[in-house]
């Protein structure tokens, strides 16, 4: 007591009549109960600790077609031209080989609408030339035939008379030796008959009469050099006449060649231009099957990127997006470069698609509802944009799980945990404080089974 009012409290009564506020009060024992939850709980958290936990890998992506075939692509048309007819709308389903569009030419060269028919004219006009060229080739081949069996009759002839001309020349020859010989004698003939006829032992008559056999004889020498000359001429005349002969046939021969080689010439030009006809012709008959643009495959028709009749569309400029019907469905995840060595192929993965709700326990996949079942099937060898590399997982349905959604379409969002192994709960939330990457009992191997 402070002992600070005026009123005292008479101590006697206090004795005989105690206060017993404190005992008519409640005794509380909440202390205890809520120690005794704590050590509940911490008892439960350590036993939590404990626990098992998969570790995963998480990523996100978008909903794809597993082989390129199946995604959606882009229907350009091969040539320019100019828009005639639209045979389907958005949306549109279509069979491959389906009509889409109908264009009609812009280039000038294929405005004739009896573009083959000038062509087939073109072309037999030219294969008429290929046939007289090939006619005259063969005309050529036998001039020049001809005129090696002529040239070989004729060449005979002119050595044989060179060689008739040597013969006369060497008897010409012969006889004028002999004539130079008997006017030889007739001279020493008369330089006795004059001797004789000094000493007198021949008559005057006899001399003359020598004196007239040395004329003869004289002028038969004269006579027979001039044969001989004559001979000799001729000789050359004949050795010319031969030549002349070779150096005209080779003229001839070498015109007819020559002609020869300009008609194999011009053949080879008609064949090429024979083969350049054949190909446009080809070419003018398959641009006219791409007048109309036809679907590759079945699929639906999407955001045709070209309106209107008349509109003019360029070479290969995209008309129209086609998603293929029934494509094999597969996602694409995104993920960190550092939990990239960590994934092979065949790894489970769990899914959660954009527009089907779900709850997933990621380190306990079984006690996921929601979630769908995937598997890896290809790891990109580089990085993507961003440095994130992309898995493609397929569908699997394991056990407990419900087939993919026949609802999904390509390029709805997903959501992914790549599963990897199991380890204690204390590990993974010291790992995840510590921003460690997840771990392995075994070094991953790759495809051929070699540790990486």
């Amino acid at each position: 007591m402070l002992n600070i009012s005026n009123q005292r409290v008479n101590e006697e009564l206090l004795a005989k009549y105690p206060l017993k506020t404190l005992h008519a009060l409640p005794q509380s024992d909440g202390g205890r109960r809520l120690g005794r939850w704590m050590l509940f709980f911490l008892i439960v958290g350590v036993l939590i600790m404990f626990l098992p936990w998969q570790q995963n890998i998480n990523g996100e992506g978008t909903l794809t077609a597993l082989t390129p075939q199946d995604r959606p692509q882009t229907i350009q048309n091969a040539i320019a031209g100019r828009i005639e007819r639209w045979s389907v709308k958005d949306g549109d389903y279509v069979k491959k080989g389906d009509t889409l569009l109908v264009i009609s030419d812009i280039k000038d060269e294929y405005f004739d609408p009896n573009l083959p028919l000038r062509l087939d004219e073109q072309l037999a006009a030219k294969q008429g030339s290929l046939q007289a060229t090939d006619a005259k080739i063969k005309a050529l081949d036998g001039q020049i035939t001809a005129l090696q069996t002529g040239i070989t009759v004729k060449l005979e002839a002119a050595r044989n008379k060179v060689r008739q001309s040597e013969y006369k020349l060497s008897a010409d020859e012969a006889d004028l030796a002999a004539i130079r010989k008997n006017y030889q004698i007739a001279l020493d003939r008369l330089a006795r008959y004059e001797k004789g006829y000094t000493n007198g032992l021949f008559s005057l008559t006899d001399l003359e009469t020598r004196r007239l056999k040395v004329q003869e004889d004289n002028a038969k020498v004269i006579s027979q050099e001039n044969k001989v000359n004559v001979s000799r001429q001729e000789l050359v005349n004949a050795k010319l006449e031969l030549g002349t002969l070779r150096a005209d046939f080779q003229e001839k021969l070498a015109k007819a060649q020559s002609d020869r080689s300009s008609a194999v010439s011009y053949l080879a030009d008609i064949n090429g231009e024979i083969s350049k006809l054949r190909n446009k012709m080809t070419s003018v008959d398959v641009r006219r099957g791409l007048y109309v643009v036809r679907a590759p495959q079945a699929g639906y028709v999407v955001r045709p990127s070209k309106a209107g009749i008349g509109e003019t569309i360029k070479e290969g400029e995209p008309i129209a997006t086609l998603q293929p019907a029934n494509p094999q469905l597969a996602v694409e995840l995104y993920v960190r470069a550092m939990d990239v060595p960590l994934i092979q192929r065949g790894r489970t993965v769990r899914l959660q698609f954009d527009g089907w709700p779900a709850i997933q326990f990621s380190g306990w996949p079984s006690v996921s509802v929601g979630t769908f079942g995937g598997r890896v099937a290809v790891i990109d060898a580089v990085s993507s944009v961003g440095g994130k590399y992309r898995l493609l997982v397929q569908p699997i349905q394991e056990k407990g799980d419900q087939p993919w959604p026949s609802q999904l379409r390509v390029g709805s969002g997903v959501y992914g945990w790549v599963m990897l192994d199991d380890v204690p709960v204390w590990y993974e939330l010291w790992r995840q404080l510590n921003g460690f990457p997840p771990s392995l009992k075994e070094e991953p191997k790759d495809e051929k089974g070699a540790k990486k």
